[in-house]
C-alpha cells in the first residue's frame, strides 16, 4: 500500500502545485486588500448601504467586513468550496475510475496486490494531495501577514482551512462511491459536481430568504464554516461531515471489493430488460436476429 499511496500522490504533484501555488498568491493578495480597505473604511461603509451590502450578504455579514473573521470569510473563503471542489469532484472521481476507463486497472490489479491496498493507498493520496493544497493556501496567508495589520495566530488561521478540508473530503469521497455505481467517470464527476454547486447556492441564497434555512440544513456546505472559524471550530460540524466522508470510503470500498473490473472504456447500465443491452446485442451479430425475439439464442 505504501508503493501505491507514493506513485499516486506523485502524480497528484502537479495538481497540488498548480492548484497550491495559485491560492499561495490569492491569499497574499486578500492580506494586501485587508490593509486597503482599512485605509477606506468609510467609503466602503457607504457602498455597503445599498444594493451591494445585501449582495454580499449571500457571501457573508456585510456588517463584520472590517473585522479578521468577516473580511476572511467575504475576500477568500466564502468561494472556495466551489473552486477548490471541482479539485475534489475530478480527483475522487477519476481514483479508480480513469484507469479503469484507460484499460489500466486490470493489468495493476494482475500483480501482487489486494483491491484493499489499491483502494486505500490511492484515497489517501487523495487526502494528502487535498491537504498540501490547503498548507500552501495558508502558508500564503502566513507570509503576507508579516508586513500586514491583519493579526490572526497561525493557528487560528488553520481553522477554515479544516473546516474546508472536511467539505472538500465530502465531495471528493461522493464522487469516487459514484464512480463506483455509475457507468462513467465523467457521469459521476457531472453528478458530484451537480450536488456541489446545488448545495452552494442553496446555502448563500439561505443567508438572504431565511425561509430556505430549513432547507439549507440538508446542504453539506451549510456546515462549512468559512472565516468564521477563526473564532473557533465547531467540532460537530467538523466531525460530522466528516464522518459521512467516511462512510462514502467504505460504501465505495465495498463496491470496488465486488465489482467487474472492465477492461477499457465506459460501463453501460446493464438492465437485462433495457432494448440493447450487451447480451442481446452480441446475440444479434451472431446470429442475426433482432433484440427480443425468442430465437435469438438459439443455433
Amino acid at each position: 500500500m505504501r508503493t501505491i499511496f507514493r506513485y499516486t500522490l506523485t502524480r497528484f504533484w502537479g495538481q497540488v502545485l498548480g492548484w497550491g501555488l495559485a491560492l499561495f498568491l490569492l491569499g497574499a493578495i486578500s492580506v494586501a486588500r485587508y490593509d486597503i480597505m482599512r485605509d477606506n473604511q468609510e467609503p466602503i461603509k457607504e457602498i455597503l448601504k445599498g444594493s451591494a451590502g445585501r449582495f454580499i450578504g449571500m457571501f457573508g455579514d456585510p456588517t463584520k467586513l472590517m473585522s479578521p473573521e468577516g473580511f476572511l470569510s467575504l475576500a477568500f473563503f466564502s468561494y472556495l468550496p466551489l473552486i477548490l471542489g471541482v479539485f475534489a469532484v475530478l480527483a475522487g472521481s477519476g481514483l479508480l475510475a480513469a484507469d479503469e476507463e484507460n484499460g489500466i486497472l486490470d493489468l495493476i490489479l494482475a500483480h501482487p496486490v489486494s483491491r484493499t491496498a489499491l483502494f486505500l493507498g490511492r484515497l489517501l493520496a487523495f487526502v494528502a494531495a487535498t491537504m498540501a493544497i490547503l498548507a500552501l493556501s495558508w502558508l500564503g496567508f502566513i507570509v503576507a501577514m508579516r508586513w500586514s495589520s491583519l493579526a490572526v495566530g497561525w493557528g487560528a488561521m488553520a481553522l477554515p482551512f479544516l473546516s474546508l478540508l472536511a467539505v472538500l473530503l465530502f465531495f471528493g469521497t461522493l464522487a469516487l462511491l459514484l464512480s463506483m455505481v455509475l457507468p462513467s467517470r465523467r457521469l459521476a464527476a457531472m453528478t458530484a459536481g451537480m450536488v456541489l454547486v446545488l448545495s452552494y447556492f442553496l446555502t448563500t441564497l439561505a443567508r438572504l430568504d431565511t425561509s430556505l434555512e430549513t432547507v439549507a440544513k440538508l446542504s453539506p456546505t451549510y456546515y462549512y464554516q468559512s472565516g468564521e472559524a477563526i473564532l473557533g471550530l465547531k467540532g460537530e460540524w467538523f466531525g460530522g461531515l466528516l464522518a459521512v466522508a467516511g462512510l462514502f470510503s467504505v460504501v465505495a470500498w465495498w463496491r470496488f471489493e465486488r465489482r467487474d473490473i472492465r477492461v477499457v472504456g465506459e460501463g453501460v447500465w446493464r438492465w437485462p430488460w433495457w432494448p440493447g443491452h450487451p447480451r442481446e446485442r452480441v446475440a444479434e451479430c451472431l446470429t442475426g436476429a433482432r433484440p427480443g425475439d425468442r430465437n435469438a439464442h438459439r443455433p
